[in-house]
């Protein structure tokens, strides 16, 4: 189940947050019709390039967003980071990728910035690893609220590739 930044997985029939985002994939490939990639550059970034200057817990707008983040709205880009854990090992078709394994980015109050939610392209999907994973794909600004209202990420990634 596809969690945001900061939040732990769902326990298996808890609700989703909302809005539910389509599935998609990386890696292997399944099932009749096949994603194609897009071709062109791929941007290497890091979670610094896409870090905001906000307090941790303050409430996201789209004004916090410096220029250096808007110019990779749609762009081919490929990020370094982790996947965070959830119920389902293989076959991811969508995770949550953040900076690091540590404490910070799972539990409450994590940076908005520290995560990106990724969706796999149609037919492609991953399997969770405690390694640092690579991501490629086109980049979003998407804002993912919780029931509450509340963010629980601004960013995706429409993955391509997980390496």
């Amino acid at each position: 189940m596809l969690t945001g930044c900061g939040t732990a997985a769902s326990p298996p029939g808890a609700p989703a947050p909302s809005p539910a985002p389509p599935p998609a994939s990386v890696g292997t490939t399944t099932g009749p019709a096949r994603a194609t990639v897009p071709s062109g550059p791929v941007r290497e970034i890091t979670f610094d390039d896409i870090k905001l200057d906000m307090e941790k817990g303050s409430p996201f707008t789209s004004d916090l967003l410096p220029k250096r983040v808007t110019a990779l709205e749609q762009e081919r880009v490929r990020i370094r980071g982790y996947i965070l854990p959830s119920f389902q090992q293989a076959g991811l078709t969508q995770f949550v990728l953040v900076r690091d394994n540590q404490e910070c980015c799972f539990g409450p109050g994590a940076a908005l910035h520290d995560c990106v939610v990724v969706r796999m392209l149609p037919g492609r999907s991953t399997n969770f690893s405690i390694r640092p994973v690579a991501v490629a794909g086109r980049f979003r600004v998407e804002e993912l609220r919780g029931p509450d209202g509340k963010h629980l990420a601004i960013y995706a990634l429409d993955g391509e590739a997980v390496d």
